[in-house]
């Protein structure tokens, strides 16, 4: 299973290089930024699974840098640090975005159980649930390692963004996805990525699941909506 992804947004030198000391002893990947910008710039150039955001950074406030993630991004979750503890300080964060705050000093412990909460809940169901292994019309998922066997008798290993998808999907089985929400969470900042570049990988799924590709049982597109999977038995 690859790592977690945290972009830690941090000033203070001492601070930041522990807190990513301890976050990668959990296993997590982590990026850093000192600033408000870099971290913006950070947050556009790859996709996170939480966001750990300083208050006071130079050159953008943490709520402004908050603000500007929204706009692009509503689910990356996001804990804010900050020295100061006025109640006015903590509602205007949450009001930004933010799904969690946590004032300095605080404990370690408390600050990587709290991350922890955060990328659980931002889960797919498929994931929360431990399932590991999924089958469907004589199709076998591993997502542990990715590899596939299909009805078809071809064994395939998807890649991170297929299997991103495929999880979405099979977590929200019956029900139709849009293609917003999919963009979002499965791409999330990569502006290259549109409705067309879902399509490609709908075909795809259908090349590799489906005994009769023009006829889906599993993979279906509603018109001007978006996606729906079904076990199709």
């Amino acid at each position: 299973m690859s790592k977690k992804k945290i972009l830690l947004v941090e000033d203070e030198e001492h601070l930041l290089k522990t807190i990513k000391l301890n976050l990668e002893l959990e296993n997590y990947e982590v990026t850093t930024a000192v600033t408000g910008y870099g971290a913006l710039k950070a947050f556009r150039n790859d996709s996170f699974d939480t966001i750990v955001l300083d208050v006071m950074l130079p050159e953008m406030n943490g709520f402004d840098v908050c603000e500007e993630i929204r706009k692009e991004n509503k689910k990356v979750p996001i804990l804010f640090l900050t020295a100061k503890a006025s109640g006015a300080e903590r509602i205007q964060g949450l009001k930004l975005g933010a799904d969690d705050y946590l004032t300095k000093p605080f404990n370690l412990e408390e600050l990587l159980l709290r991350i922890d909460i955060l990328i659980r809940r931002s889960t797919p169901e498929v994931e929360d649930a431990g399932i590991t292994h999924y089958s469907f019309g004589g199709n076998e998922v591993d997502f542990i390692t990715y590899e596939t066997v299909g009805v078809n008798g071809n064994r395939l290993t998807l890649t991170k963004k297929e299997i991103g998808l495929l999880k979405l999907l099979i977590s929200r089985k019956g029900e139709v996805v849009s293609r917003d929400e999919i963009l979002d969470e499965i791409w999330g900042t990569d502006v290259n990525s549109t409705s067309r570049t879902i399509d490609n990988f709908i075909l795809a799924f259908r090349k590799y699941f489906e005994l009769n590709q023009k006829e889906p049982k599993h993979f279906h597109s509603i018109r001007g909506v978006g996606y729906k999977f079904t076990d199709g038995e």
